[in-house]
């Protein structure tokens, strides 16, 4: 069983994507890997990742940060991370990627930081319910 729930959002052409657990060495990290690949592959530029419930992040989840970063970035997108947790901010103080990633401590102040034109609407990505991988990366 995974220890790490997704659940994607959008909202002004920002896709939220709300993380809940611990990105750690194996399942859960291979999921926030597909969650990523999934937005690529979709077309999604806009990215913020929500660290707010994320309760525990190893050096393989600090680096899977780090290849979605680069993977959206490749494609022309760009990740951004909010409301982390102070575990996660000091580890991403010590590894010095706090310089990497753009940080908010809001939804507002995140979505507001790209450069959209779009009226401030919420909606889920596929327009009627937000997508949710749980464990081995399957959709309910």
């Amino acid at each position: 069983m995974s220890n790490l729930t997704i659940i994607e959002r959008q909202l002004d052409g920002v896709v939220f994507v709300d993380l809940d657990g611990k990105i750690l060495l194996g399942e859960s990290n291979r999921q926030l890997h597909e969650a990523i690949r999934l937005l690529v592959q979709e077309g999604k530029k806009n990215v913020v990742l929500n660290l707010e419930n994320v309760t525990r992040i190893d050096s393989s989840g600090l680096g899977e940060l780090i290849a979605g970063y680069a993977t959206l970035e490749r494609s022309g997108g760009t990740l951004k991370l909010m409301k982390m947790s102070e575990r996660v901010t000091e580890l991403m103080t010590m590894t010095k990627l706090l310089t990497v990633f753009e940080i908010f401590d809001n939804e507002d102040d995140a979505c507001a930081s790209f450069d959209t034109t779009k009226d401030r609407t919420t909606s889920p990505l596929d327009e009627s319910t937000p997508r949710r991988h749980a464990s081995g990366g399957s959709l309910l």
